[in-house]
């Protein structure tokens, strides 16, 4: 009984939808300052954000539910789930988003870190940003919300990278503290740390060094640079072939381009190598498809389709053994590639 009950009032309450009438600003109307005509469309705007969240995090739980469901009854392939999805015209992505967005709304409540009255107080953007957040920030940004505070994304991210600058263990004391009294701005270390996280210990180490020395703003920009360029290297020089075959001394080859003051040339070579590798290898793919589908439609064409047959003469060449193209442009030339197969 209490569960027809608890049905019939979603029903009404589909009956009775919330009620937005916003007294909105005259657009036309020009004796509204601009700043006043700002601050009553953004109100506007942060009461559908809100709502918007709350209604997002409820499509989650209820995809959950049908998803769960699936898990328990279905066929064990989840096509029950999708084909409920299909059904509403909603895609796998935007579905597995809200789940995420109502796993993470539930485990901020279970934990106690948020109370559901101050959910309101959020924006989309915002909730998002805390529920990826550490479990510190997430306390202070419900601390918050708690008290009435309207919560954006500014704030999350203010807050995440002030405990970021203050706690890393990445950070020397002597940078932590000048965090710690503002004369050196979270939202410039904060960058530094994400870099770092990415480098191994053996590269942090003198990073670490350099910014313990000269804790100032330039050094921490130069650091985080250096920092960006290393982790480019490194994950690029892993994955080219011409490096990995031959047994490159990767870590040397570091080592001689940071003493010669290139590591960033060195960093994007690398990385345009890798780059090249790939579009090789999809150019190799895409030339055997080319020379496949020339073959049977060349078998499908005869004097009944002299117009198709041309069309295949015209791009045949583009699956042989030597291609040939123009490049346009203010120095005009013909490019020939071609490819040879190796067992």
């Amino acid at each position: 009984m209490e569960y027809t009950e608890s049905m019939n009032d979603l029903a009404d309450a589909l009956q009775q939808p919330a009620d937005f009438n916003f007294d909105l600003p005259d657009p036309e109307d020009e004796g509204i300052p601009e700043s006043e005509f700002q601050e009553q469309v953004d109100i506007a705007w942060q009461v559908c954000d809100r709502f918007d969240l709350q209604t997002d995090i409820w499509r989650g739980r209820i995809l959950r539910a049908v998803r769960d469901r699936e898990k328990i009854g279905g066929d064990g392939r989840g096509t029950g789930f999708i084909y409920w999805l299909k059904e509403r015209e909603i895609s796998k992505t935007q579905a597995y988003a809200w789940i995420q967005l109502a796993n993470s709304a539930d485990t901020l409540l279970a934990e106690g870190r948020l109370e559901p009255s101050s959910i309101k107080n959020f924006s989309k953007r915002a909730f998002v940003e805390t529920a990826k957040a550490s479990p510190e920030v997430q306390q202070m940004v419900s601390e918050a919300a708690q008290k009435g505070d309207k919560i954006t994304r500014r704030e999350v991210k203010n807050l995440t990278e002030e405990w970021t600058a203050m706690t890393s263990d990445l950070l020397p004391e002597e940078v932590k503290e000048k965090a710690a009294d503002n004369s050196l701005p979270p939202r410039v270390i904060a960058p530094l740390v994400r870099e770092m996280e990415k480098l191994p210990q053996v590269h942090q180490a003198p990073l670490q060094k350099e910014i313990g020395a000269n804790p100032d703003l330039d050094t921490i920009k130069q650091a985080t640079t250096e920092a960006r360029n290393l982790a480019k290297y490194l994950k690029a020089s892993a994955q080219v072939q011409a490096l990995t075959q031959e047994d490159v001394n990767i870590e040397t080859a570091l080592v001689e381009a940071q003493r010669l003051g290139c590591l960033n040339v060195a960093a994007d070579l690398v990385n345009q190598a890798s780059q090249l590798e790939q579009i090789i290898g999809k150019l190799y793919m895409t030339w055997k498809k080319v020379g496949n589908l020339c073959d049977r439609l060349y078998v499908d064409t005869g004097a009944s389709t002299p117009h198709l047959r041309f069309l295949l003469e015209c791009i045949e060449p583009l699956g042989s053994q030597v291609m040939t193209i123009q490049i346009g442009g203010p120095n005009e030339r013909t490019i020939r590639l071609q490819i040879q197969e190796e067992e």
